[in-house]
């Protein structure tokens, strides 16, 4: 079997990468079709996997209406003379050019949702009509589409952050964090203006007032998209992306600006914060947050609510310990997504038929 993952997001490198190491391992031949975006090409060059660039990075599209569907169209052209050349069995992935290619060609196509449907609804108008079969957690509301959705009991992030598949280390982490004291690990898209409060995400002012708060307890760590002010550069971690979620998981604390960041740092146990305009829109990160409580998000107008919580939390002597607990009673009611994903490959289309036919089914695949 010939099986393409498109990839247009490192986090969708992490999603597939488990089961097409698995696929390939059992004789099927793999391809990543990919957008060049942070740091994806990177880490599909550290394995074995072929990948075909399809789509250019986004400062380098024309901005608008007209430039943004040149690009649409520019890729989907370019994905087309891949597959005609390839020929694939079936396709993956998260994003639309895939489901555009699939329906024209006639390739099956799955793809594979975790936000819900009215919270992307371009991105769903324009992939979702396409896909052959939408794959989302329980948690996730497909709106018009659940009727072609399959629902399973997991995360996009146990299909490689589930025990089966991660085993952190800390001997990954040592050359880049002091692990013999506590320490937090905060994340910035872009750190904005005091005037920016309640708009565009962390403030300049609130980033160093979550310092303040940390520091008497352990050592805090940076990640950004981008450049850091003077004062925040002395908190930099440059980590190998290979071994962050290593970090996630030994650290005491995450707070940030990312959603799926902050549902890692959950799922690995860590207590997560995010704060942005997205809190209580999202199904995954809402159970994460009410069933499991394993994450807190605060939205961006609410700047001391984050301050106060983070601060009860550091009074707690056995707060990891906490969060682990809850950790292990989030895995007992979820699957393994990767194998879940594998068993649907191999056995597609009597996968599909299984699973309508008993919906139940994957909860059996744990």
């Amino acid at each position: 079997m010939k099986v393409v993952f498109e990839l247009n997001h490192p986090a969708h490198f992490h999603l597939f990468k488990n089961t097409a190491f698995s696929l390939e391992k059992n004789g099927h031949e793999i391809a990543f079709v990919v957008k060049e975006k942070d740091v994806l090409l990177n880490l599909i060059r550290k394995c074995s996997i072929e990948a075909v660039v399809y789509s250019r990075t986004s400062h380098e599209k024309k901005k608008g209406f007209i430039g943004n569907l040149l690009w649409l169209i520019e890729s989907d052209i370019k994905f087309f003379n891949f597959c005609r050349k390839f020929k694939p069995d079936i396709m993956l992935g998260s994003n639309f050019s895939f489901t555009h290619i699939g329906k024209l060609m006639g390739i099956p196509t799955l793809l594979w949702a975790e936000d819900d449907a009215k919270e992307v609804i371009l991105g769903a108008k324009i992939s979702y009509p396409f896909a052959t079969t939408l794959f989302a957690p329980v948690s996730c509301n497909n709106y018009k589409w659940e009727n072609k959705s399959i629902k399973y009991p997991g995360y996009h992030e146990l299909a490689y952050l589930h025990p089966n598949h991660f085993n952190p280390e800390i001997r990954f982490i040592e050359k880049y964090i002091d692990t013999t004291k506590p320490y937090y690990l905060l994340r910035f898209s872009k750190l904005t203006a005091h005037h920016d409060s309640g708009k565009s995400g962390i403030t300049s002012d609130l980033a160093q007032k979550l310092i303040n708060i940390l520091n008497p307890h352990g050592t805090v760590y940076i990640t950004s998209e981008g450049e850091l002010e003077s004062q925040f550069e002395t908190y930099r971690l440059s980590i190998d992306p290979q071994n962050i979620h290593h970090a996630m998981y030994f650290a005491d604390i995450y707070i940030g600006d990312s959603q799926t960041m902050a549902a890692e740092a959950a799922v690995l146990g860590t207590p997560s914060f995010r704060f942005n305009d997205f809190v209580g829109k999202l199904g995954y990160l809402n159970e994460l947050e009410n069933k499991y409580n394993l994450t807190y998000g605060i939205k961006t107008n609410h700047p001391q609510v984050l301050v106060e919580k983070i601060s009860r939390l550091l009074e707690n002597d056995k707060l990891k310990k906490e969060w682990i607990t809850r950790r292990e009673n989030m895995l007992v009611e979820k699957i393994d997504v990767a194998e879940f994903m594998t068993w649907v490959v191999e056995n597609y289309p009597h996968s599909i038929q299984t699973i309508k036919n008993n919906p139940e089914y994957q909860y059996n695949l744990k």
